[in-house]
């Protein structure tokens, strides 16, 4: 167990580094290059022309809503006979917020007044049969004031401190304002991206000075269009989206609109929690200094004007990194000379090759070898017996060229006949040549005569002497 944990930790010592092998596999070749022009489509097509790859962004965007709501309507009801509203009356607030509510019905609960009454039998916590059931200055749950002690048994109720009397009106079955989907929104929209010192208005410019009095959005017909119409009630959201490539014209830099209904979902078109509605109250006094007032619950459309954008320029730093990036995924860097490697292909191939192939132990025994330090010492002292062999034999080499160059032109002293039955030796002036005192090569001569040919060994200094005796 001991030398297993050892074996572990020394293993965690070892350095790896790469051997490439060149497999002769058309299979696995051609899937390797498919992986490789999957990469350059990716580099090119998603992150240059579609994801503009070349661009610095800019998200953070700077953004002012002013918005203006015109129309009116005329109601008449019981409590108020007939009644004007103006945008000043059915828009709270009226300051032109980007989030704003539109009136589109309304039930008043008229001249109240601090008091006693009791609490509203719609109030699951108001109800009683004893006084016990109604603790003294406890307030009533989702109701609308504090217990007196009292139960009021002609309501079954308990008697309450609040404004009286409770609200008690209906909801009327069709809206008070039903003009109100005629109103119109006048949406004014001011961006900026800082990074790029850009800033725009959604109002584009018009020669026509009357087109925003007449326009009004359309999908089709007048997309750029900053009117839109109320419509139906509840909460809808405004979304105002800019996209901007700003290596392009300015003028091409526009908004999109969309509308989403905040307050419902697909499977909630029955439920509670459809439209929107709240309190408000206005308060007076009499000519005897008792304040009152009216309370109204109303029913309307609450806006949401929502804004993003983003914005892109040219910058040669993203350029770069996504360049890299798509050259180091596809192999283009190299590690060496007619070599690539691609990071995804490699994994993939190598997989297949190792594992799944019928000579996939030949390829790992090929790929994969482990070198110890015996291994390299041994390896050392071969190359160094070859490199002295090499040595040894390169100057046996040289020794007897150098002795084939000296000996040569002894060889080439002959002796011609002539009518003189002497004979005469001349030597060539190589022969004359003087040699070191340790080395005296001897050559051999040969002496052509009319009778026959007589061969001698002389030395240079005996062939001199001969020549001088004769």
């Amino acid at each position: 167990m001991a030398q297993t944990w050892g074996n572990f930790f020394f293993s965690l010592l070892d350095y790896k580094t790469e051997k490439f092998v060149i497999a002769k596999n058309k299979k696995v070749g051609i899937l390797f290059r498919l992986f490789q022009l999957g990469v350059i489509g990716y580099l090119i097509g998603w992150v240059f022309l579609w994801k503009k790859g070349y661009q610095e962004t800019e998200e953070a965007i700077q953004s002012s809503v002013i918005t203006k709501i015109k129309g009116v309507d005329l109601t008449n009801s019981s409590q108020f006979g007939l009644q004007l509203w103006g945008a000043e009356d059915y828009v709270i607030p009226p300051q032109g917020d980007r989030v704003f509510f539109i009136v589109t019905n309304y039930v008043v609960t008229p001249n109240q007044k601090l008091g006693y009454c009791p609490e509203s039998p719609k109030v699951p916590d108001g109800l009683c049969t004893s006084d016990n059931e109604c603790v003294e200055e406890e307030s009533v749950i989702a109701g609308h004031g504090v217990k007196t002690g009292r139960c009021i048994n002609d309501t079954g109720t308990c008697e309450i401190h609040a404004w009286c009397p409770v609200e008690h009106g209906q909801t009327p079955l069709e809206p008070m304002l039903a003009k109100a989907e005629n109103f119109t929104i006048y949406v004014k929209n001011f961006i900026k991206f800082p990074k790029f010192a850009f800033s725009k208005s959604n109002v584009l410019p018009v020669t026509n000075s009357t087109y925003l009095k007449t326009c009004r959005y359309d999908k089709d017909h007048h997309p750029y269009c900053p009117i839109f119409l109320v419509g139906d009630g509840g909460s809808v959201g405004v979304g105002i989206e800019w996209n901007c490539d700003l290596d392009k014209d300015e003028s091409q830099c526009i908004p999109k609109y969309s509308f989403t209904r905040l307050d419902s979902s697909k499977n909630s078109e029955n439920s509670a929690t459809l439209g929107y509605n709240f309190r408000f109250a206005r308060y007076y006094n009499d000519a005897a200094g008792q304040t009152y007032r009216n309370l109204f619950k109303v029913y309307g459309i609450r806006f949401d004007i929502l804004v993003n954008g983003k914005a892109g320029k040219f910058n040669i730093i993203p350029t770069v990194i996504n360049i890299g990036s798509g050259l180091a995924l596809m192999g283009a860097l190299k590690y060496k000379r007619h070599e690539t490697k691609c990071l995804v292909g490699v994994f993939v191939c190598d997989m297949i090759l190792l594992y799944m192939m019928s000579k996939s132990s030949f390829y790992r025994e090929t790929k994969f070898e482990a070198v110890t330090k015996k291994q390299s010492g041994k390896h050392r002292e071969r190359k160094h017996v070859r490199h002295h062999g090499h040595h040894r034999q390169d100057g046996r080499h040289k020794r007897e060229e150098k002795q084939a160059m000296e000996m040569q032109p002894l060889t080439s002293v002959s002796c011609q006949p002539n009518s003189n039955p002497e004979r005469r030796i001349q030597p060539t002036v190589s022969a004359l040549k003087t040699h070191s005192p340790e080395r005296k090569p001897q050559g051999t001569v040969s002496f052509r005569t009319q009778h026959a040919i007589e061969k001698q060994t002389i030395s240079p200094v005996s062939t001199l002497r001969t020549s001088r005796h004769q």
